[in-house]
């Protein structure tokens, strides 16, 4: 039975991975209504439909490709949004044991810092494509170039030196410098003209700054970086690196870049659990509050000087502090602890098979003592696709997928 297109709330068709093409003379069309065969003539390319039949006998074959209607995916940052390349790394920043990956698909961990898909994972599906795969995964090559890569690495910051604690780490340098070897990689498949268009229409999503003060500027029991800088002067050379890093990427092809600012990171469970009546770390909470502002004018920047909506601030903060605030306006039940860990709030330590495991992760908007369960991923995703400009700005990422696909039509 063929699989039939669908249209994402994006308004966006998804081409799924087994498609019937029927040669009936001249005439090609799908083997379900003409409905579909003139949006998918609208909205894929020719190469999107992949031959099947012999109609005389009966006969349906069906042949897989990469879903060429859906952009390519290209994702940087930290463990947020990593999928799985510290599973590659000596590194002691990583997920790839359980509980980790409870409810992901195959309940088995995968190096997401999270009980089941993370922000990525959310963005593929609106997108109607597959996950991408993490840079280092020896799967990643031939057609499975085309859906993108996951470059991120969990620990890393905008500084180099900031996680140096974990060991080993894809730092923003080297992710950078993987996506220019994969570029390399892409153009060998397909050729330089439609490798530049690929990498020009894909979708990149950055999530960096979080690492920088808890894994750098506050880092117990001290920090080179807190005795360099006074509070405003380190967030002062974060927004300038990061700033570099920002127009790097922009020099290597990205044209649509959705940039995370920081979460209220005062108020994850770890933070939590050291804090005096289980209060929001006030520290962090001014950095934050420094850093998020700041980086949204240097997007304006950077908008005005490379065209408007080229990079998209998201404003995680304000997205994840209504659940901190409201939790039961989500349908949330617990906001102050992890459903994963061990101490007080579920806050100490490492998520390990020897941990505390909520058995209704759903009304947990913590997954361990910094990550977020899928759900509250999957209602962040929600803003970045359909809020408003109080939480991303020029536009949402609904609206951007829109123009785009209206473009390239």
């Amino acid at each position: 039975k063929p699989l039939q297109p669908e249209v994402t709330q994006t308004g966006l068709v998804h081409c799924p991975l087994y498609i019937v093409r029927i040669a009936q003379g001249t005439d090609v069309r799908f083997a379900s209504t003409n409905q579909f065969t003139a949006t998918m003539a609208k909205s894929c390319s020719s190469s999107c439909l992949m031959l099947a039949t012999t109609m005389a006998l009966g006969v349906v074959v069906l042949l897989s490709t990469p879903s060429e209607c859906a952009r390519a995916f290209f994702v940087f940052g930290d463990s947020l949004v990593d999928n799985g390349n510290n599973n590659y790394l000596m590194s002691t920043a990583r997920a790839d044991s359980p509980p980790y990956g409870i409810d992901y698909p195959t309940h088995q961990a995968t190096g997401r810092f999270s009980n089941g898909l993370n922000i990525p994972d959310i963005i593929s599906e609106h997108l109607g494509a597959e996950p991408t795969l993490p840079y280092l995964s020896p799967e990643l090559h031939g057609e499975k170039l085309l859906v993108g890569a996951n470059f991120a690495s969990a620990g890393v910051g905008i500084l180099n030196d900031t996680g140096i604690q974990f060991m080993e780490m894809v730092r923003m340098s080297r992710q950078l410098q993987c996506f220019h070897e994969y570029q390399g990689k892409l153009r060998a498949q397909v050729g330089a003209s439609q490798a530049t268009q690929i990498v020009n229409q894909a979708l990149v999503l950055i999530t960096l700054g979080g690492n920088d003060f808890v894994n750098n500027y506050y880092l117990i029991p001290f920090s080179l970086r807190s005795l360099q800088f006074s509070l405003p002067d380190y967030v002062h050379y974060l927004i300038s690196e990061y700033k570099k890093i920002l127009m790097r990427l922009h020099d290597m092809g990205a044209r649509r870049v959705l940039v995370t600012g920081t979460g209220p990171l005062g108020c994850a469970p770890a933070q939590l659990a050291r804090s005096r009546g289980g209060k929001c770390d006030a520290d962090l909470m001014r950095a934050a509050e420094l850093f998020n502002p700041q980086l949204t004018r240097i997007l304006e920047e950077l908008n005005a000087r490379y065209g408007d909506g080229t990079f998209i601030a998201a404003n995680t903060f304000r997205i994840h502090f209504d659940f901190i605030s409201d939790p039961a306006a989500y349908g949330f039940r617990m906001a102050t602890e992890a459903c994963c860990g061990q101490g007080p709030h579920n806050g100490i330590g490492l998520c390990t098979a020897l941990s505390n495991v909520c058995t209704d992760r759903d009304q947990y908007v913590f997954w361990d003592a910094y990550h977020p369960t899928e759900r509250a991923n999957r209602i962040i995703v929600s803003q970045f696709m359909t809020g408003s400009l109080d939480y991303i700005s020029p536009l949402n990422l609904g609206t951007a997928l829109h123009i785009d696909a209206s473009l390239k039509d």
